[in-house]
């Protein structure tokens, strides 16, 4: 059975940056991403609703730009996920994954960056910055949304935590 892939690879004429197409996103966070429709579903939805799906892939062919955003995504999640273990209540979850989504982070071409093999990286400084913006939006909208997903009574689902400790693609942040 193959992974799931993104929607948005069928989409034309998205900038890409570091081989990461920049998707238009419903949110708030100020950023460079442009704005999406609020009745449609944006890549932060998508990689919620694949996750739990693609999270178990070992393997994952890459059919465009909008796969190395959901790629990203994915591993993203899994690292919200295990800043979670000590199941905090969802204020607190709200509080620690604000704090993730700022942090210093590697983007494409940092000798850090996990998947450096899959992703070119940005030609030059001014797209470097880009990229970093975008990916910070991205990271802030995702902690925006992911607490009121996996959230039941206060207390993280059951059915989200038990993926904490797995590996996409044997990488993680």
């Amino acid at each position: 059975m193959p992974a799931y892939h993104s929607a948005f690879n069928e989409v034309a004429d998205l900038r890409s940056v570091g081989g990461m197409a920049l998707l238009p996103i419903k949110t708030r966070a100020r950023g460079p991403a442009p704005i999406a429709d609020p009745n449609e579903e944006d890549i932060i939805d998508e990689a919620l609703n694949l996750f739990r799906a693609n999270v178990l892939f070992r393997n994952f062919e890459i059919k465009g730009d909008a796969d190395r955003v959901l790629i990203y995504l994915i591993l993203y999640i899994t690292e919200c996920l295990g800043k979670l273990t000590k199941y905090p209540s969802q204020r607190e979850a709200e509080k620690i994954l604000g704090t993730l989504a700022v942090s210093n982070f590697s983007i494409p071409g940092d000798v850090g960056f996990p998947l450096n093999a899959l992703y070119p990286a940005p030609a030059n400084k001014m797209e470097s910055d880009l990229l970093r913006q975008y990916l910070t939006q991205v990271r802030q909208e995702m902690a925006a949304r992911l607490p009121n997903r996996i959230y039941e009574n206060d207390k993280p689902g059951k059915w989200w935590m038990c993926f904490h400790k797995r590996k996409f693609m044997n990488k993680s942040l």
